[in-house]
């Protein structure tokens, strides 16, 4: 590749339009720059960025990926950010492990991951509270709040004896 400063300069000089026409090209295709092909995409598409101009790869790197349908994109979210949403008329993709072709994970599987926390957390304070030392802490702890509660009445106590009012 040749200089980074020489391309840097080269995009800086380009228009709106061309910029974006340049990097929906660099990025279709890409998995780990899907969200910002979609990004522009949405931005397209809402007329921020003004009518892309076509541009094509002037390079081919030889084991270039073929370009990945992006999905419909809504600008209901947000004014000028966007939503990919399924492409109408069909389902949406499925992806797997737990995440959407686009790479957002699922509600189940979010869900899922909650549960399994919660689960984990709560059986650890379980097996705790089983232990020699849980009890322990557990005990402490009680006698802590009984003591508390003593001191709280004979300080309750000592007011009231001071209290003129009382009978």
């Amino acid at each position: 590749m040749g200089d980074n400063s020489d391309i840097a300069s080269r995009l800086a000089g380009l228009s709106d339009p061309e910029l974006a026409g340049v990097l929906l090209v660099a990025t279709a295709g890409r998995s780990g720059f899907a969200a910002v092909h979609a990004a522009l995409v949405g931005l397209l598409e809402s007329g921020a960025a003004g009518r892309p101009v076509d541009v094509t790869a002037a390079t081919s790197s030889g084991d270039a990926s073929p370009p990945v349908s992006v999905p419909e994109v809504s600008g209901q979210v947000g004014g000028a950010s966007s939503v990919p949403v399924p492409p109408p008329g069909g389902s949406a993709p499925v992806g797997s492990g737990g995440y959407s072709a686009s790479g957002v994970p699922t509600f189940e599987s979010v869900r899922d991951k909650v549960e399994q926390r919660f689960g984990t957390a709560q059986g650890m304070g379980e097996l705790d509270r089983r232990t020699p030392a849980g009890r322990s802490v557990d005990e402490q702890w009680e006698a802590r709040e009984k003591a508390a509660r003593e001191r709280l009445d004979r300080i309750r106590k000592s007011l009231h004896g001071n209290d003129p009012d009382q009978p």
